[in-house]
């Protein structure tokens, strides 16, 4: 991983030609976040850059994608379209997995990642306002939720 990074950072077109395309990055985010976003902060000025952060957005969530995802909205600045449409994602994931285990586990993943865009003033809140708030009721069981839905209050 080490070497790696030191290549891509010794030269920056490599990620042009190491044979990454957005139909193969999710698999690079599952199996090495760390690499993902330093391949796709070095894609940011391409023209591609639009397919991949697609790539990113459909891919299935998980703790991983939602690292680079974080990682990358500290990083750049990146579509705000492009992160609701994740945070979308990301709550109908959570809605839609049946095994209540790890729904719960998402559940909380959602909650920290939604927190830490809101206090960094990465995403506007109140674009976002409804959906964010019938998440955190629908899992109000749910501590981190419950912590989320403070957060909006104090917001209001």
């Amino acid at each position: 991983q080490k070497h790696v990074l030191k290549e891509l950072e010794d030269d920056p077109k490599l990620v042009y030609h190491c044979g990454l395309t957005p139909q193969r990055l999710p698999d690079l985010v599952e199996n090495n976040p760390v690499i993902a976003i330093e391949c796709l902060l070095k894609l940011m000025r391409s023209s591609q850059i639009t397919e991949y952060l697609s790539a990113l957005v459909n891919m299935d969530m998980s703790l991983h994608s939602m690292e680079v995802v974080n990682r990358l909205t500290t990083a750049v600045n990146l579509p705000t379209e492009f992160i609701h449409l994740y945070i979308s994602n990301c709550i109908s994931s959570c809605e839609n997995i049946k095994d209540k285990y790890m729904q719960n586990r998402l559940v909380r993943l959602v909650c920290v990642f939604l927190q830490s865009l809101i206090r960094n003033n990465i995403i506007n809140v109140k674009e976002l306002f409804i959906e964010v708030q019938a998440f955190c009721i629908e899992f109000s069981r749910v501590r981190e939720a419950a912590g989320l839905f403070r957060l909006l209050k104090t917001l209001e």
